[in-house]
């Protein structure tokens, strides 16, 4: 009943949200578009580029809202409420799963690269790029691959097992230099999110303008799979809570 109140609730923020979202297909390659997710919201100073776990993807857009139940996606409207711009990264038209390795390669990145300059397009305000579970990967790998086209990351719910391809502590983290946030639960029992592999990724950041690791324990109710997104691993029952740490940490990065 808890989990249930939870999802009504965050729903009807979505509700009464300033401003509906718009569903867009960008071409990114030859013969190929990747969706992307947009809503403003007013007098934003920043644009928050959400990159969700699992295969990727928002949910359908229904009544302006995307309706995925990623931990990203679902909290959606506390972004906006917290004065963000948001843009949520889909998927390729000729891709229906963006696994481990995927998310690694140089057509996720041109992809990337190229929903990124549309997302600047749309609001000319700083741009934070922000992933959940295999997200993390993305956006690793983008602040890499893209020093200066972005203000700064969040990783949450990180991909810490070296058993995956681009797990985050196994990418050339050196190489990043703006700030970066990770959050992460100390209840996460996916097997590949371990919270004790967690302070890897902060050791690897080595010229990090700034750089922080949250660990939470909040939330409640959680059901289904450990590594999906009703469960620990997603912020359950914490979602506003996650949103407000994150969102005061882009306002004033701190160590």
């Amino acid at each position: 009943m808890k989990r249930i109140f939870t999802v009504v609730a965050l729903w009807a923020l979505a509700l009464v949200s300033h401003a509906e979202g718009t569903l867009f297909k960008v071409p990114t390659r030859d013969g190929v578009t990747t969706t992307l997710f947009w809503e403003p919201a007013p007098d934003a100073k920043a644009t928050v580029f959400l990159f969700p776990g699992g295969a990727g993807g928002f949910g359908k857009v229904e009544a302006g809202k995307a309706t995925g139940l990623n931990f990203l996606v679902r909290s959606e409207p506390y972004f906006i409420a917290s004065g963000f711009n948001v843009a949520i990264f889909g998927r390729p038209s000729d891709s229906q799963d963006l696994d481990y390795a995927d998310r690694i390669s140089e057509t996720h990145m041109t992809d990337v690269r190229k929903v990124l300059e549309f997302v600047k397009r749309k609001a000319d305000v700083p741009v934070w790029m922000v992933g959940t579970s295999r997200g993390t990967i993305s956006v690793t790998a983008a602040a890499i691959n893209m020093p200066d086209a972005m203000a700064g990351v969040v990783l949450t719910s990180s991909v810490v097992s070296y058993k995956k391809p681009g797990a985050v502590p196994k990418q050339d983290l050196a190489q990043i230099k703006v700030p970066v946030l990770v959050l992460h639960h100390a209840k996460d029992a996916c097997t590949l999110c371990q919270p004790h592999e967690v302070p890897a990724i902060l050791r690897g950041l080595k010229n990090a303008q700034t750089k922080k690791e949250i660990m939470v324990s909040g939330g409640e109710n959680p059901t289904g799979n450990v590594c999906e997104a009703l469960h620990w691993h997603g912020f359950i029952g914490m979602e506003r809570e996650a949103v407000d740490l994150i969102a005061n940490w882009i306002k004033a990065p701190t160590n």
